[in-house]
């Protein structure tokens, strides 16, 4: 017997939420203002590529939920990601000042 793939809504769920976080990091990545890196990496590529993400997040929220499940689940995260990655930016600047 082949291996065969799992496809549940779970799967396809992590898998998004997962490529959402990824392009949340990339988009707060290329800011001027971003605490993580000495130098925002290039704004155009990164930004870009947080899109992409963000639809590929999409399409597969969409493949094991309903649309306008999956829509808000991408927001909900977009959103969650948007306000932890500056606090942990700024924590991170607090934690190399100590050491």
């Amino acid at each position: 017997m082949g291996a065969t793939a799992v496809n549940t809504p779970w799967t396809s769920t992590l898998i998004g939420l997962a490529l959402a976080f990824g392009a949340c990091l990339a988009i707060y990545l290329a800011s001027p203002n971003q605490r993580w890196r000495a130098e925002p990496v290039p704004p155009l590529p990164a930004r870009a590529g947080g899109l992409a993400l963000c639809v590929i997040a999409w399409l597969s929220l969409a493949q094991g939920r309903q649309a306008l499940t999956a829509t808000l689940m991408l927001y909900t995260t977009l959103m969650l990601c948007f306000v932890v990655l500056p606090c942990t930016g700024a924590l991170l600047g607090l934690l190399k000042k100590k050491a």
